[in-house]
């Protein structure tokens, strides 16, 4: 199972986290949603294998702490959304296809 593609338009915004939308469902610890709006991280398929966070030339992203998810107790959550440069990286490293690039 990959990100949704459409989750600006299937899913909700829930929250800011950061300077960044957070797209739902969130029922914390076991469902965190969507983080980020152009730099979109499924929190709940990323297993924290720090590819992503690798492959970036612009540092976007930063390790967050999310004790009790199943798929991992960290995430790699857009911080930086705004200096991406849309070089799609992070995207194609993504093992669990967790990541969608939508440029602005």
């Amino acid at each position: 199972m990959a990100i949704d593609p459409d989750f600006q338009t299937t899913r909700q915004k829930v929250a800011d986290h950061e300077g960044h939308a957070v797209f739902g469902p969130e029922e914390k610890p076991a469902k965190l949603g969507i983080h980020g709006t152009w730099v979109a991280v499924d929190f709940d398929l990323c297993v924290a294998d720090g590819a992503c966070l690798d492959a970036c030339p612009e540092n976007v992203f930063a390790w967050l702490d999310t004790p009790g998810h199943p798929a991992s107790e960290k995430k790699a959550d857009p911080l930086r959304e705004e200096a991406c440069i849309f070089c799609m990286a992070c995207e194609s490293v993504c093992p669990p296809v967790a990541i969608k690039i939508t440029p602005k």
